[in-house]
This record gives structure tokens, sequence and C-alpha cells, in this order.
């Protein structure tokens, strides 16, 4: 997952935000554990037990003045765990050897130059080799994933997909020490008091014994083994299936299945209801509709002329919403609860539809009908804060320009089109940003002709 909304790990992309137990696009290594480290000396404050005072090692090369810094913070820090009641030998053995990780801020400063479009996203996310996987996966480890799914109500294949789209099954769950990592966020990250937090609750989880230090290994972000939690939500939601008497996210599959469960069903999950389907939307529709926040049920849906693309009915869903990921152009998607709950492992639409669309194909469904507008390139964040900086300055306000596409550029765009009189899908093209700078004709983002004369979909 990924972090500032609680997620299983959350900080990913954007997709992205904060979340919190998931970091899932960012994250690269290997499951592999990193080699063993060198022992560094570090003290332990003068207030704890005689227990906790640390030996002094050999001499070894000066420091840096990052890492002195950082060893410094670290040495402070440590009366904080003491106080949360981590035990001085922990505080001793694991955090007093934390080291500076300067690849960990690289990662975490680093800003992609274009944002991802939807269809490239999910043509890695969806891709066959991966619904093959899923479903080898879903047939080897079937005991486990059932049984999480009949304990928790979340069906085997949702969860063998997030366990797809988290680590691609296991393969890749990061190659960074969880400790270190946190510590470095903790010492020089944008999120400072949410590493503190994180760090703290990773110290927790080895000081009761769930894993050893040195097999705690993860993202560069904390988020943590085949799953992607993050500690908090390790502490919160992980389940020990296996009855060892340890909640092992890095080696149990009965663990990272019952796991992974009972976070979703935790943050609402509920039995038996579906996700969602693709859907099909009548000719004159009101594309500034298509947000989350916009809910009715099925049914109002269903009267207003929006259809399943295979001519089933609509599912009976309370509260749905119509989404379209790549505007008027792209395929439409009708969500309902379910697909919300997604959104609290990884806050990103393309994210919860990967994880929908994976696990409906690692069931034999169809994958998506409709056609993406593969001609449209992704802008840059340069593109994207010019954009935005035109549609302050033609008084549809959006913010600070920043170069993110989040909910108010899509409001200020969606309120630019209206004046427009074009379709207020809120997504953002080269096309409409050469408009806002006065050098594109007056057209349609869809079809070049008038709102009301475009045809279904």
């Amino acid at each position: 997952m990924h972090p500032a909304i609680p997620r299983a790990h959350t900080w990913a992309r954007p997709l992205i935000l904060w979340p919190l137990a998931t970091l899932a696009l960012a994250l690269t290594g290997c499951a592999n554990a990193p080699a063993p480290r060198p022992v560094a000396a570090a003290a332990v404050p003068a207030t704890a037990p005689a227990a906790a005072t640390a030996t002094p090692s050999a001499a070894v090369p000066a420091p840096t003045t990052h890492e002195a810094g950082f060893a410094a913070w670290r040495d402070g820090f440590a009366t904080q765990a003491l106080a949360a009641g981590i035990r001085p030998e922990t505080v001793r053995q694991v955090l007093a050897q934390a080291q500076w990780q300067p690849r960990v801020l690289e990662l975490d400063r680093a800003q992609p130059e274009f944002s991802r479009t939807p269809w490239a996203y999910l043509d890695s996310a969806v891709s066959q080799q991966r619904v093959a996987q899923g479903q080898a996966k879903l047939a080897e480890h079937a005991a486990p994933l059932q049984a999480a799914s009949a304990r928790y109500g979340v069906p085997a294949a949702v969860i063998t997909a997030i366990w797809g789209m988290e680590s691609n099954y296991g393969s890749n769950f990061g190659s960074f020490h969880t400790v270190d990592a946190l510590a470095t966020l903790a010492y020089e990250g944008r999120r400072r008091a949410w590493a503190q937090g994180e760090l703290l609750a990773a110290l927790r989880i080895i000081d009761q014994g769930d894993i050893a230090a040195d097999r705690m290994i993860g993202s560069w972000a904390g988020a943590m083994g085949h799953t992607q939690f993050l500690p908090s939500v390790f502490l919160r939601h992980a389940v020990d299936a296996d009855g060892d008497g340890h909640r092992d996210i890095w080696g149990s599959v009965p663990d990272v299945a019952a796991s992974t469960a009972a976070f979703l069903a935790g943050e609402g999950w509920r039995r038996g209801e579906p996700w969602g389907t693709e859907v099909k939307l009548p000719a004159v529709f009101d594309f500034a509709r298509t947000e989350l926040n916009v809910r009715q049920s099925a049914t109002q849906w269903a009267a207003e002329g929006v259809q399943t693309t295979d001519g089933r009915a609509l599912p009976a869903l309370d509260a749905a919403s119509v989404i379209t990921p790549a505007g008027a152009r792209g395929p439409a998607f009708l969500v309902g609860h379910n697909f919300r709950t997604l959104l609290r492992y990884n806050n990103a639409v393309t994210y919860a539809l990967g994880v929908a669309q994976l696990s409906q194909q690692i069931e034999g469904g169809a994958p998506i009908v409709a056609t993406w507008p593969r001609e449209l390139p992704a802008l840059s964040r340069e593109q994207v804060q010019a954009l935005q900086l035109a549609l302050n300055q033609r008084g549809f306000d959006t913010g600070t320009p920043d170069g993110v596409l989040g909910p108010a550029t899509r409001a200020g765009l969606r309120r630019y089109q209206q004046s427009e009189g074009l379709a207020a899908d809120g997504y953002a093209t080269v096309e409409l940003l050469s408009r806002l700078s006065g050098s594109a004709p007056a057209s349609s983002p869809r079809t070049g002709t008038p709102l009301a004369e475009q045809p279904a979909r």
C-alpha cells in the first residue's frame, strides 16, 4: 500500500497519494533479504536501564555530515521509543543499528516527468502473464486463499489480485530493511511525523516477536511483505492464520492471504457484492457527474440509459458511481462500495481498477471491451502545471499549480469545459492545454462535435 489516508500501504503513485499500507508502483527491489549489515555503535539514552547500554564497535570510517546528523537523531529518538514501551533490548539491537540510506531519500524526492496514462498502467498491471500467474497461484494456494475468503468475505481472486499488484506474487516486495528506510525518512523525509509513527510500529512488531529485524524487508517507503503492509496497518490487521504464533507476511501464504482479507474486511468490504462492471453510456450524458462522490443506485443509473457492455442487468449496487478514467473518449465503469474499499489499499482509481480487472480475469472474466484513446500522449508535470496556471488565470481555480492531476484540477477543468460547451470529463489533454493557450480550435475533446450531438460510446 502507500500514506495521508489510512491504507495498507500508501504513498505510491498515481496514480497517487499518501496511503496506509501500500506504495505499489514506486516499489523496487527483490524479495531476497539484503546482505547482513555491519553493526554500528550508537548510544542509548542514559535514562535507559543498564541493559540498554550499547557496546562501542571497532573503529569505522569517519561518518559524513548526513550520517553524523542521522546518528545523533537516532540516539535521541531512542528516548521516544523507550517512552513508547519498546524494550531496551530492541532499542539497543535494532534501532541503535539503523543505518542512513540516502537512496531512500532519492526515491522519496523523485518526481516522474510524465504522468502515466490509465491504459499504460493497466497494460502492465493486468498483463496476460500476470493473469496467468494469478490463476496458477490461486490453484497452487487454493486452501489458504479460500479459507481467508470464507472467513472475511473477500473473494479469493481479489486477494490474489492484490498479491499480484503489490509484489508480483512475492517476487518483488522490496530490498530495504524497513527500520533503515523509516528511520531515514523520519530523520529527513517529507513526512517526518508519519515516518516516526511507522518506525515505532515497526519496532513494536519486532518487539512482539512476529519477525526478526533482518527479515523485515520491504519498499523504500516502509511497505512490507507480499502485500505491502505499512507497519501500523500490520499491527491492526495482520493475522496468524497458520497457527505458528507469528504474523508472517513475508514467508507464510496463509498469513498473507488472511491479513490482506482482514484489512479489506476491516475497511468495510461487503461480502457477496461485486466491485462494479464496465458500462455503456447514453448518447447524451453529463460527464461532470463521473466522480466517485456522485452516487445513486444502479436502478437510477439504468433509468438514465446506463447499460452493461454485455446486455445483462446492472449489478445491484445501492450507492454506485460512474467513472471514466480516460475521460469521455475511453471506457466507462459503474462502481460501488467495494471498489471504494479497494481505494483504502491505494487511493488511486487506476490501482483499484487494476485490482478489479485482474481479479475478474483471474476468474476467467472478460477484459475491458471499450477502446482506450491511445493516441493521446501523457502530459508532463510541466504541462500539467501550465494547464493549472492557465485555468487559474481564467478563474477556474485549481489551487497552487503543482503538476499533479488531483481532484481540484479536475474540478477546475470541468468548469472550464462546461463554459466552452465541451464534455466536462475533467480529463487533461495536450489539446485542452493548447486550447487554453488560445491555439486550438473550438471543438469537443471527444469527437469535435457539440456535446449534445455526440453518439453513444
